[in-house]
């Protein structure tokens, strides 16, 4: 029998062109015109205005943008880091997006997974999964803020043994059990015939997992744990090296960039790196969007933070000028419930 398709069909084109997608929050707050206004009237930098997300997260569906990510950042670091990340709670933020959105596919990047319980990380993804008819990708990471593990009760040090345990629980707790059995987890205490378990169940077999960056673990442990890399972006020859690595282990798994865009007003203006991404012309942008598909990048998602124009503006120049040469894969039927 055909496999249920999953998530990761809708998001990777099967012609081989990457896709495109966007993070949350769809703001310009790093832009210059906004810092100098946000300054003016105390709003702290890296906290994003969501008074529109819903708004432009419904548009962004609709112009047909292939995913919509949100990321993980339980505390908000001024100090250190200075920014929010998606600001909301990520399940309860997605299970809205999940509301409100009908196509894109909804994605993590990443959940911080030593820092939560994994049997209510499965329950809260499942349950995303579920609301969205199957449109969802649980992005993982083992975090990279030593001050937030002591706070969770957790070992920084030993992340990545947490990482990798907790996979394996997430995994256990997904799968479809017979009748008057549950879940087996031996290390944790758990025989099966106790016969607990987690629900809901998936919208179909399984949740696609992608890890961001390398989550303390080899190579070789993600390429045969996970669905897919999540990966920031590279200079192209980095790139070409790192995506060849990762084609060479994963045999056809998905490899996916999240990019930080800054889309100017002039579309011949040159591409420019910027911190984790690019400042530049759409012209510019597109070929460089099309040697990273050549390369085997299957999908990237823009950052809009870092820009100094209107978000609606840059969302419809990018929907009417970038999306024809990288179109979302055909959308699988629904099985969203009421």
């Amino acid at each position: 029998m055909p496999s249920t398709p999953t998530a990761l069909d809708r998001l990777v084109n099967p012609d081989g062109r990457l896709t495109l997608g966007l993070e949350l929050p769809l703001d310009n707050d790093w832009g210059a015109t906004r810092l100098r206004a946000d300054r003016a009237t105390g709003r702290p930098f890296g906290v994003a205005d969501l008074t529109e997300h819903a708004r432009l997260a419904r548009l962004a569906d609709e112009l047909g943008f292939a995913a919509l990510w949100v990321r993980d950042v339980p505390l908000y670091d001024p100090q250190q880091f200075g920014d929010a990340g998606s600001v909301f709670e990520t399940f309860t933020h997605l299970g809205h997006l999940a509301a409100v959105t009908e196509r894109a596919v909804l994605g993590t990047a990443a959940v911080v997974l030593p820092l939560r319980r994994p049997l209510l990380v499965a329950k809260a993804a499942a349950t995303v999964d579920v609301l969205s008819g199957g449109r969802f990708i649980l992005g993982l990471a083992s975090g990279d803020r030593p001050v937030e593990y002591p706070l969770f009760g957790e070992d920084f040090e030993s992340r990545g043994a947490t990482f990798r345990q907790n996979v394996d629980i997430l995994r256990a707790a997904w799968a479809t059990y017979p009748s008057e059995q549950g879940m087996n987890l031996p290390h944790v205490g758990l025989p099966g015939d106790r016969g607990l378990d987690v629900l809901p169940k998936p919208a179909g077999a399984t949740i696609p997992l992608a890890i961001a960056g390398h989550a303390q673990q080899s190579a070789e442990w993600i390429a045969r744990n996970v669905d897919a890399s999540l990966n920031y972006p590279r200079p192209l020859g980095a790139l070409r090296l790192k995506t060849h690595e990762w084609q060479q282990l994963a045999k056809g798994k998905p490899y996916l960039t999240p990019m930080q865009l800054d889309l100017t007003t002039d579309p011949d203006t040159p591409a420019t790196a910027i911190r984790l991404g690019l400042r530049t012309g759409r012209h510019a942008l597109r070929e460089h969007l099309k040697a990273m598909s050549d390369l085997g990048v299957a999908h990237v998602s823009f950052n809009l933070r870092p820009g100094d124009r209107p978000v609606e503006e840059v969302l419809q120049e990018l929907a009417e000028e970038l999306l024809p040469h990288f179109p979302s894969a055909a959308p699988m039927p629904s099985t969203a419930t009421a």
